[in-house]
């Protein structure tokens, strides 16, 4: 499958941004590959996904999503200030993100989950690896490889996000306000990725970042993927 930048993204651009397409492209697929084997992920498409599932799909996000904004936020202020837009657009991206964890919270109790299980919850195994690895990342200076990152991070929301909520609401019986977590991240990330199709194609970018930023995404599929593969081992 194309990767979420599309069909057309890099096709005409420089030797930096062809070779961006066609590398992003190749993890995309793996990690699509891998997400296709997360039990969770098995059941939702054979369509034996349970109320259990959702709930701890949810329970299980919680954290990452709390921690979210504050690595988008540590991430900017590593910036210099030769790089003030880019830290301008991440202390922006923070701001839109830091209180998604309350939808979050809204849909896990509308289901019937408990709301001080949730404040309880610590990381799965997977999510430790994942948010040790991004704090570590943001907190280097001038951290653009994150770009790589938010390929993989807002491309699940943008490719994947919308499908999901459709699929549990449909199976489940739910309603729309209980699946709005998801629903929300699949229209929500699609304009966060047009301004990430912009970043991707900007002169800033040289081969030599293009390549960490490839491999950082390629490391992000890896982690988020185990995050969904070790849901409910803590």
């Amino acid at each position: 499958m194309t990767s979420p930048l599309g069909a057309d993204f890099g096709r005409d651009g420089t030797e930096v941004t062809q070779y961006l397409a066609r590398e992003l492209e190749k993890v995309w697929d793996d990690f699509e590959s891998r997400l296709d084997q997360v039990p969770l992920v098995r059941r939702l498409d054979e369509g034996t996904v349970t109320l259990d599932d959702y709930r701890e799909l949810l329970l299980n996000l919680r954290q990452q999503v709390v921690e979210g904004g504050r690595w988008i936020a540590l991430a900017a202020s590593s910036m210099s200030i030769e790089l003030f837009p880019v830290r301008s657009l991440l202390i922006k991206h923070a701001a839109e993100e830091h209180t998604d964890y309350q939808m979050l919270e809204q849909n896990y109790v509308s289901v019937g989950g408990d709301l001080a299980t949730m404040l309880s919850q610590p990381k799965n195994i997977g999510s430790e690896a994942f948010s040790a690895f991004m704090f570590h990342q943001a907190a280097k200076p001038d951290p653009l490889d994150l770009f790589g990152a938010m390929f993989i991070i807002e491309g699940l929301g943008s490719s994947k996000a919308a499908g999901w909520a459709a699929r549990i609401q449909e199976l489940l019986g739910l309603e729309e306000e209980q699946v709005s977590f998801l629903a929300y991240h699949g229209v929500n990330d699609d304009s966060h990725y047009e301004k990430l199709r912009m970043i991707l194609s900007h002169p800033l970018i040289d081969m030599a970042l293009a390549e960490r930023l490839v491999r950082t995404a390629k490391i992000v599929a890896r982690l988020y993927a185990l995050q969904l593969e070790e849901i409910g081992n803590i």
